[in-house]
C-alpha cells in the first residue's frame, strides 16, 4: 500500500510539470509500487535529462533542499538534486549514466525508448518500464531489488 502522502506530492508535480516542456519519468520504489510491485515507498525519484534536471528544480525553487549539479559515484553519475514536498523527499537525477563492468560508463538513459504513461486518479504519469528498472538494478549491484523485480516480471509474462 502506499501511503497517501505519495499521491498528494505525486499531483504536485504531475501538474506543475504538465505545463513546462521537461522529459521525465518517475523510477525507484514509487515506479514500482505504482506498477504494482510490492516495495516499500519512501521518497520520489524523478528521471530526466540535464536540461530538465535544471527546470525541475527551477520549478519547484521553494522546494529545494539541494541544488541541482554533477554527481559522480562507483556506478552512477547524473545531474542530482533534492526537494523536500510535504516531508517527501523528492530526488532529481538528469542524464544519469551507468558504468559498464568494463568500466566505461553508458550513454544517459533514453527516456523515450525506456518510459510508458499511465492513467493514475485522473493525471498521467511517466514512468520507467519494469524491464528497464530490472537492468538498472542488476547494472547497479542493488540485487535485493533486482530479484524482487525479477520474480514479478517472471509471473507477469504469459506461460
Amino acid at each position: 500500500m502506499i501511503d497517501p502522502i505519495f499521491f498528494k506530492v505525486l499531483y504536485k508535480v504531475c501538474t506543475r510539470l504538465d505545463v513546462v516542456n521537461v522529459n521525465w519519468a518517475l523510477t525507484g520504489s514509487l515506479n514500482l509500487a505504482l506498477q504494482g510491485v510490492p516495495v516499500e515507498v519512501n521518497d520520489i525519484d524523478i528521471l530526466t535529462d540535464k536540461v530538465g534536471a535544471y527546470e525541475i528544480e527551477k520549478c519547484f525553487s521553494e522546494f529545494v533542499t539541494r541544488k541541482v549539479a554533477f554527481s559522480s559515484e562507483e556506478r552512477i553519475r547524473s545531474y542530482h538534486g533534492v526537494l523536500m514536498i510535504d516531508g517527501v523527499r523528492v530526488e532529481i537525477m538528469g542524464d544519469v549514466q551507468l558504468k559498464r563492468q568494463n568500466g566505461f560508463w553508458e550513454e544517459p538513459v533514453d527516456l523515450e525508448r525506456n518510459k510508458r504513461t499511465l492513467e493514475i486518479e485522473g493525471i498521467r504519469v511517466p514512468v520507467m518500464s519494469l524491464e528497464h528498472a530490472y537492468q538498472a538494478y542488476v547494472k547497479l549491484r542493488r540485487m535485493k531489488k533486482a530479484e524482487i523485480l525479477r520474480k514479478w516480471l517472471s509471473r507477469q509474462s504469459p506461460t
